[in-house]
């Protein structure tokens, strides 16, 4: 099977060749640049690309999108130092081609994976699964929120103290704190600062107006 490498990192191209040629059945060849490696999709649609998505010409994910809607039987293994989760989230939901692999795996897990994809199966490296499993957890314990503690949190993130927010809800210091205190504790946070980050994240206050 081609696999073409689109990965301009020097040390990490090496090692690629070097593991796919210890792979019967496998070849490969380099890309320069995303208009070369469209050429060759389009010599060999059923093949693997491994892809530095961070250091190579793709403008954005739906530009990657695109590629995979054009080329259906290409399977793609993203190689790369770093990738957001709410990347990996989209392109993972978005089709069974796109395969994961940090460049932090030991060899033999990116043998694994090359060999994978070669056979058309997915593949997520263990680093990457471990994060996304982190998250959801995090995402879990939002939806564990209730509504007055959901209430306290965007009040927390807009600045207020915890005497200000019990004025503004009519009720105790006491039991106001005991809600911050518990708001903590499920989003695993230690400061104000954490906690108006998280609800950033979770889309409760808007960037504008927050204040920390």
């Amino acid at each position: 099977m081609k696999i073409f490498l689109a990965d301009r990192q020097d040390i990490s191209r090496a090692g690629l060749m070097y593991i796919i040629s210890q792979i019967d059945s496998a070849e490969y060849k380099y890309t320069e640049d995303k208009t070369e490696l469209i050429e060759c999709l389009k010599k060999e649609p059923k093949s693997v690309v491994i892809l530095d998505y961070t250091l190579f010409d793709i403008n954005d994910v739906s530009e990657l999108l695109v590629l995979n809607q054009r080329f259906g039987e290409v399977q793609w293994l993203l190689f790369s130092e770093e990738l957001s989760l709410d990347f990996i989230r989209l392109l993972i939901g978005s089709s069974q081609k796109f395969s994961i692999l940090l460049k932090e795996s030991s060899l033999l897990e990116i043998k694994d994976a090359i060999l994978y994809v070669m056979h058309g199966r997915r593949y997520i490296c263990q680093r990457m699964t471990e994060m996304l499993l982190v998250q959801e957890q995090r995402s879990e314990e939002q939806t564990r929120l209730t509504k007055t503690e959901i209430e306290i949190l965007k009040d927390i993130a807009m600045g207020m103290t915890t005497k200000e927010i019990a004025e503004k809800r009519i009720s105790s210091f006491h039991t106001v704190n005991t809600h911050r205190k518990n708001i903590f504790r499920k989003l695993e946070v230690n400061n104000v600062h954490e906690a108006t980050k998280y609800a950033l994240r979770a889309g409760l206050i808007d960037s504008a107006e927050y204040y920390i």
